[in-house]
């Protein structure tokens, strides 16, 4: 197994003379993001006392006062879930997969693979991730541990998506899960590493973020090949 160095080499050799389209790319990832995650955190912000109006409620059993408002909220959030389910989610893939892209060929056209890959074989993403999600947040329900386990098992899965169309879902997350046997803590490891750096973004009002992300991203596709490679060695 290599070792974070190497890993972090192999990002910053990809993306020496890329980093406009990498921050492009991961601006648009995180508009993407923006989109799915601001309506709810709005109307959050513009009904501070919604949990108090909820408790109140309970207690004296007048409900018909805060129903108006739970129904508004119950609609941003289940919007906000069929947009991360049907969009979020595969661009998410689609901006991995475009770093795997960047690594073997130097293809630097990161936003327009992004959506490229998202889309192709749409809603075989679609089920992936949604199957993937189900399948840790089961594992949280028992407890917190065992989900996080479970999401660093299951971490392979976007891009054997893509990688190997002719797996189902179910066989995606499979294989997944034997890649990292052995390499949870490898991949813990790996995005311990960037910690210092995500301090430093925070003082910069988030905007290091643009260049940690696809830093971040593109170890990770390192990471992905490097795993695949030591599976199909295992294999043999």
């Amino acid at each position: 197994m290599k070792t974070n160095a190497e890993f972090k080499n192999t990002a910053l050799a990809a993306l020496k003379g890329n980093w406009a389209p990498a921050v492009l790319a991961t601006a648009v990832f995180m508009l993407v993001a923006l989109v799915y995650t601001a309506p709810t955190s709005i109307w959050q912000i513009l009904h501070p006392d919604f949990q108090d109006k909820m408790t109140q409620a309970a207690v004296t059993q007048n409900v018909a006062e805060i129903m108006p408002l739970y129904a508004s909220l119950l609609r941003l959030s289940s919007l906000a879930f069929l947009f991360a389910v049907f969009f979020y989610s595969v661009v998410e893939v689609g901006y991995c997969n475009a770093f795997v892209c960047l690594l073997r060929s130097g293809d630097a056209a990161l936003t327009e693979n992004m959506f490229k890959i998202a889309f192709k074989n749409y809603w075989h993403k679609v089920w992936g991730i949604f199957l993937m999600g189900i399948f840790i947040a089961l594992w949280t329900c028992l407890f917190i541990l065992p989900g996080i386990v479970k999401a660093f098992s299951y971490a392979m899965t976007p891009f054997i998506l893509e990688d190997r169309p002719e797996l189902s879902a179910n066989e995606a997350i499979d294989l997944s899960r034997a890649m990292m046997k052995g390499h949870k803590f490898d991949l813990f490891y790996l995005y311990l590493g960037f910690i210092g750096w995500f301090l430093l973004c925070l003082l910069t009002l988030g905007i290091g973020f643009l260049w940690l992300v696809p830093y971040v991203q593109a170890s990770l596709a390192a990471f992905y090949e490097e795993v695949k490679a030591e599976y199909a060695e295992r294999a043999l």
